[in-house]
């Protein structure tokens, strides 16, 4: 991929990790990618459909499941292993493939079940109409385990965009995880009354841009999570992480705010203060990354994943 390419969808990921913050430069029209578009298959509304595919290396197995929920398909990807499960969540505009490098070694490391997914809209799931709405996003998530079998023992690990799907099903799904690993994710005490304006105002030249070429997958994201941002992220602010389930919060030294030292600073301090608010919370500062954690250091995530299922199995 050319640098221009490459330049066009790191945009991206920033605007959909932080819901449409633009404190970067460059165009927003991204390239468009063949892995966005919805693989069909045949399935089955009450139960998963599933096919074999190599996707964990020398460690294992991969295979596809196509989770059907509220009328549209979502692909999850299975590496089976023995005992708890470790949930791979992606960032904004990322699908299951951002952590293809991880899966693995995970598995190999811990000998527990690893499941990523792509998100609607991304990778192999359908596409879902109108507003990005997290309640929709966490109800995809849930009825996927479900449909899966999964319903305890879960370490869920959430980059940035995915940081309010985590936040929203640990509130009400308590019980279905023995812990967490917060990946430079957005969380609650950064969407403050003064932070949510800045954040639209900066994004308007994006979301313009954007509607411009609705059609490409990265576009229609950006679009679909500025529509009702931000009554949406006042209520998010107000979303209480459960103190009985375990966190680690890795938050990145440059952060996704890196061109606005003031965003940046609230952004640590957010994550600071999210860690400081509960039990059982422990603070990680990801020197020297960018946003893109997962990338930059694989080898903290790996620990803190690796960490955060031994202590709770």
């Amino acid at each position: 991929m050319s640098r221009a390419t490459h330049k066009h969808r790191s945009t991206y990921r920033v605007l959909s990790a932080l819901a449409l913050l633009t404190l970067t430069v460059g165009a927003v029209t991204a390239c468009s990618d063949k892995d966005s578009v919805p693989e069909h298959a045949a399935s089955s509304s009450s139960s998963a459909t599933s096919s074999t595919s190599p996707g964990a290396g020398q460690s294992g197995v991969t295979k596809l499941h196509m989770i059907t929920n509220d009328g549209h398909r979502l692909a999850f990807h299975v590496t089976q292993g023995n005992g708890h499960t470790i949930v791979l969540d992606s960032g904004g505009g990322e699908d299951s493939s951002q952590w293809k490098d991880l899966v693995p070694k995970l598995h190999a490391e811990t000998g527990a079940t690893v499941i990523t997914y792509d998100r609607a809209g991304l990778g192999k799931s359908d596409v879902v109409p109108g507003p990005w709405k997290v309640e929709s996003a966490v109800s995809d998530l849930k009825s996927g385990l479900e449909q899966l079998g999964v319903t305890k023992n879960v370490t869920l690990v959430s980059h940035s965009q995915a940081g309010e799907i985590a936040s929203y099903f640990a509130k009400d799904n308590p019980k279905t995880l023995s812990g967490a690993v917060l990946v430079d994710a957005n969380l609650p005490p950064f969407f403050t009354d003064e932070e949510i304006p800045r954040l639209v105002a900066a994004s308007q030249p994006q979301v313009d841009a954007a509607k411009m070429d609705p059609d490409q997958p990265e576009n229609r994201q950006i679009i679909s999570t500025a529509e009702g941002f931000a009554p949406a992220h006042k209520a998010f602010h107000k979303v209480t992480w459960p103190d009985a389930v375990p966190t680690t919060v890795i938050v990145s030294e440059k952060t996704p705010l890196d061109g606005s030292p003031v965003d940046a600073q609230r952004w640590r301090d957010a994550a600071a203060t999210f860690a400081q608010d509960g039990p059982n919370r422990t603070l990680v500062t990801a020197k020297g990354s960018s946003h893109e954690v997962p990338k930059d250091r694989p080898d903290l995530v790996l620990k803190a994943i690796e960490d955060m299922a031994a202590t709770r199995h």
